[in-house]
């Protein structure tokens, strides 16, 4: 079937003075029992159906911030980088300019790109890759930020996730001076905008706050990738740290649910964002999409 606009420009609301867009670059599948860890098929599945091969179907979203001031941009996807043996595991499309073109966002135009951690499928189009094996910068304009505890993990190259991280998708933005180290616990990108760590994904996972006339919004990344994951304990066998996972999932809602935010979720395709509440076990559900 042919790609429409609506499957390139996924949702879009505005947040106070804010305008947000969420724009794809496209979707990916992943096997189903390391999206969910510990949990049983029989549970997972009734949420988020797999394929004849255990996988599920996930979305690559990005967030666009416009604020009447600056452009800022939250995640790029998976990339064109990636070798085709790994584009044929993942069924993944490339599709971000195209959506962001779609969307009437220029490349041009963004001024700042977040990472809120530095896995392939959060930075893939932090860069292009030219035909001629060259790596050039995909938005030209911006400050790029990741977190410095990131780049120094990924330079580790740890057994365990060595292949998240790929050297083209940020080191050359770090050596020309064009992406930011933050360091700590919180900080601001922009007015309206900054980041907190919320641990457990990785050591140094980052959501990102929108705040504009007494609303919020909170680029939640993947401590909660889908709203299939909202319940505390339905955490990812790729989490890291899943018991801190948990904890920081708990502290999230703590504020998230009394105070009404609006949850984006990094790779909830059909449902990119949400508002969440408690059901009559008192467990976090989705009360209303915008």
């Amino acid at each position: 079937m042919p790609i429409t606009d609506s499957d390139l420009v996924r949702a879009r609301t505005q947040v106070g003075d804010f305008e947000l867009t969420v724009c794809t670059d496209g979707t990916y599948k992943l096997d189903g029992g390391a999206m969910f860890g510990v949990v049983p098929k029989t549970l997972w599945q009734k949420r988020a159906p797999a394929d004849e091969l255990n996988r599920i179907l996930l979305g690559l979203n990005t967030v666009v911030v416009r604020t009447g001031k600056h452009t800022v941009l939250i995640e790029t996807g998976i990339g064109n980088k990636q070798p085709p043996k790994l584009r044929e595991i993942f069924e993944n499309q490339e599709l971000l300019p195209t959506s962001l073109a779609a969307a009437g966002i220029a490349v041009e135009e963004v001024d700042f790109v977040i990472n809120t951690h530095l896995h392939f499928d959060h930075c893939g189009w932090n860069t292009t890759l030219q035909p001629d094996g060259s790596v050039t910068p995909t938005f030209p304009n911006a400050r790029y930020f990741a977190h410095r505890g990131e780049v120094e993990h990924g330079h580790l190259q740890l057994e365990r996730d060595r292949v998240s991280y790929l050297s083209p998708n940020y080191d050359p933005l770090i050596e020309s001076g064009q992406m930011t180290l933050i360091e700590g616990h919180a900080a601001d990108i922009c007015p309206g905008i900054r980041v907190e760590l919320f641990p457990g994904h990785t050591a140094q996972l980052m959501a990102v706050h929108i705040e504009s006339a007494g609303q919020h919004a909170c680029y939640i990344s993947d401590l909660i990738p889908t709203s299939a994951h909202l319940d505390s304990t339905w955490v990812m066998g790729y989490d890291l740290d899943p018991l801190e996972t948990i904890v920081q999932r708990k502290r999230f809602y703590e504020r998230a649910i009394p105070e009404k935010w609006l949850v984006l979720f990094t790779h909830d395709h059909l449902t990119p964002m949400a508002r969440i509440g408690l059901n009559e076990k008192q467990k976090p559900i989705v009360i209303a999409t915008d």
